[in-house]
């Protein structure tokens, strides 16, 4: 008799449950493509175009004077004993672990400067969702953008909702 009253308390919990799951609503937008049509996000690229750009003429000195190093090297190594040759050698090693080491810390300041310019536009777009998520009854919003969702109904496109929410066209 215990065994039926198990099995019937299972029977009716996992009805329950899956009661409580159907109710749940799942939506999806592409965040990229939002995030394309946002007017802040072409600005926030060109900026930090600009900064690489300025980050790049920086180091285009060291590269300049490596190149020198280099021609002035060819030109006179038949002429130079073995020990200028180490000297000339070491210069140019130096040079070239100075330009690598540039352009390590240019990488990371550019990361650093794309975070900072993007964050707030992520941030923007994120509670965009979220309130419309919410506006519309939404439990779950899954973003297409990645790839990962092999089927979705058309009709629970956030995109239109959350560029409308935004006013971007």
């Amino acid at each position: 008799m215990k065994k039926y009253v198990i099995i019937a308390f299972v029977a009716v919990s996992g009805l329950f449950g899956v009661n409580a799951m159907a109710q749940t609503k799942v939506a999806h937008i592409n965040t990229q493509a939002l995030l394309d049509a946002m007017p802040e996000t072409k600005a926030a690229q060109t900026s930090l175009q600009t900064y690489a750009q300025s980050l790049e003429a920086d180091g285009k000195g060291l590269v300049d004077e490596y190149t020198k190093k280099m021609k002035d090297f060819d030109a006179q190594a038949a002429s130079m004993t073995d020990n200028m040759k180490e000297i000339k050698g070491k210069e140019i090693q130096d040079i070239q672990k100075r330009i690598e080491e540039y352009r390590s810390a240019a990488d990371q300041k550019i990361d650093a400067k794309r975070q900072e310019v993007l964050k707030p536009i992520y941030d923007k777009a994120r509670k965009a969702i979220e309130d419309v998520a919410k506006e519309k009854g939404y439990g779950y919003v899954l973003d297409s953008s990645v790839g990962v969702l092999l089927v979705s109904p058309a009709g629970d496109d956030l995109l239109a909702s959350v560029k409308t929410k935004l006013g971007v066209k």
